[in-house]
């Protein structure tokens, strides 16, 4: 009788995995189905250009006359460490950067800290105000920058005329137009700053109320508690805002028509990689250009990625 009720049990146990393991198959096989669309247009739109890229990176090919393309091997990698204009534009990336990502960090935490602030009023109104002009199309940003910076006719040379002081030429002076692009980019800090709110407002609010008992000033709460409890997010803004200004490209080629001007000022790596591959149709040496970049990324992220463990607080530890 027990060996009985044993047999049954195991025959009855087995049936259950036999069925779970339908079950888990049946989901498994419609999972697939559902993230087919997105594997596919992943082969087709992310790797295989990637691996495409990577083939062309190691030949002469030229997109006009594609049938004369040849294989160079290192050829193009040589070029590139030889090439004055790579390192022209990385300096101009470098120095833009040098300006942009301090200001691109510290304008949306500021107007994070004060959104955030107990005294202000119509505080939906202002984050709403803030974010707004992120969802306005950059290349009409552009071209309204482009008339609010013009020397003769723009309005902040107007109001610098009104206070007695003489605006300089702002998008064809070497010294002007970084601060420029700067301007231009403060357009889209709303993106940024929602992500400051959000971890502002997740802090405990115990934090402050003891640093208060213990006297401490507006300005202690801030860099002792905020910053250090929203260094995460500072951090993912700080790795984002290096890759996109080393991939900036848009503001510059709508700006100056992607000619570098002044003085190849605005020849970012991006507006010369796109110049070589699409203007120049050199695909060969632009697809070294692209890679080249993706390793410096690359290097620079792994680097702020190792120093991150000695200034960026998990509040419950680093996977």
């Amino acid at each position: 009788m027990t060996a009985d009720t044993t047999t049954a049990g195991s025959a009855l146990e087995a049936e259950q995995k036999h069925q779970l393991g339908a079950i888990e198959r049946h989901q498994r096989r419609w999972g697939f189905i559902f993230i087919s669309p997105w594997i596919l247009g992943f082969l087709l739109f992310f790797l295989l250009p990637m691996a495409a890229s990577l083939v062309f990176s190691f030949m002469e090919f030229d997109l006009i006359r594609p049938e004369d393309a040849r294989f160079v091997g290192l050829e193009n990698y040589r070029q590139w460490f030889g090439d004055p204009l790579v390192w022209e534009s990385l300096l101009v990336t470098v120095k833009f950067a040098a300006i942009m990502i301090p200001f691109s960090l510290a304008l949306p935490l500021g107007f994070a800290w004060l959104l955030t602030s107990k005294s202000l009023w119509a505080k939906p109104l202002f984050r709403t105000l803030f974010f707004v002009p992120t969802i306005v199309p950059f290349v009409s940003v552009v071209f309204i920058w482009n008339g609010f910076l013009n020397t003769q006719t723009g309005w902040l040379n107007k109001f610098l005329e009104t206070i007695g002081i003489s605006g300089p030429d702002w998008l064809n002076s070497t010294t002007w137009i970084y601060p420029a692009l700067a301007l231009i980019g403060a357009w889209g800090v709303g993106n940024a700053m929602l992500l400051f709110i959000a971890g502002i407002q997740g802090i405990p609010i115990d934090l402050y109320e003891s640093a208060e008992v213990d006297g401490a000033t507006a300005w202690h709460k801030f860099k002792s508690i905020t910053v250090p409890m929203i260094s995460p997010i500072l951090f993912y803004n700080l790795v984002l805002a290096v890759i996109f200004l080393f991939q900036y490209f848009l503001v510059p080629f709508v700006l100056k028509n992607g000619t570098g001007d002044p003085a190849n000022s605005t020849l970012f790596y991006s507006l010369y990689f796109f110049k070589t591959a699409f203007t120049f149709n050199d695909m060969g040496y632009g697809a070294t250009l692209a890679w080249m970049l993706f390793i410096i990324l690359m290097l620079i992220t792994l680097i702020m990625f190792g120093t991150a463990r000695y200034w960026v607080y998990y509040e419950f530890g680093e996977d």
